[in-house]
């Protein structure tokens, strides 16, 4: 149990996707203006994100290894993560029409987000079951949502505040996040 919370905090905090791997960033940039929208899209990558885990998991496990076809990996995982995605998209458009409508074009982009393709990559790469996979797959997606509604928390207080001509727009979001990837660097001490 103390090996699967110190692998959720690592993925969550420590080795932040966003950022501290730099993973993930057009969804991460590009859905970061209201905190009700990047909540919207930490939820999608959140399911995503550990089912994808799972699922490849079991995949990699119970067929790939078997068989011994694991070269074939990358393109096994993004099929299943192409699906996952469709999956969310049908459901978000169904049940919650304006949260569809404010992800724009970022909810399909989440099949080639390279954090959840990352995220799976590496649970085969640092050996992990498949429980060890979903715990590092839940702490990767909820520190993306993490990461994600604290920067459009900020965004939103910047729209109120003057700033600068030459650091209006994308130039002050990055500011910012690179301020948070410093401030995120501070949780390296705690494991």
């Amino acid at each position: 149990m103390k090996s699967l919370l110190l692998i959720a905090v690592a993925a969550a905090l420590v080795n932040n996707v966003v950022l501290s791997q730099f993973l993930g960033l057009c969804a991460f940039l590009g859905v970061s203006k209201k905190v009700k929208t990047a909540l919207g899209m930490g939820a999608a990558v959140i399911f995503v994100i550990t089912a994808a885990s799972f699922i490849t998991g079991l995949l990699y496990k119970f067929i790939m290894v078997p068989l011994k076809i694991t070269y074939l990996n990358t393109i096994v995982f993004i099929l299943v993560i192409a699906a996952l995605v469709q999956f969310v998209e049908m459901v978000v458009k169904k049940y919650s029409p304006a949260l569809y409508k404010a992800l724009g074009v970022y909810l399909p982009l989440i099949t080639t987000n390279c954090a959840v393709l990352g995220v799976a990559l590496l649970n085969v790469q640092n050996s992990y079951s498949i429980l060890q996979g979903v715990v590092y797959g839940l702490g990767t997606a909820i520190g993306f949502t993490i990461a994600i509604v604290i920067l459009a928390g900020i965004r939103e207080k910047i729209e109120d505040n003057d700033i600068s001509p030459a650091l209006q727009g994308m130039p002050i979001v990055l500011v910012t996040a690179g301020l948070m990837a410093i401030a995120f660097s501070g949780f390296a001490g705690l494991l």
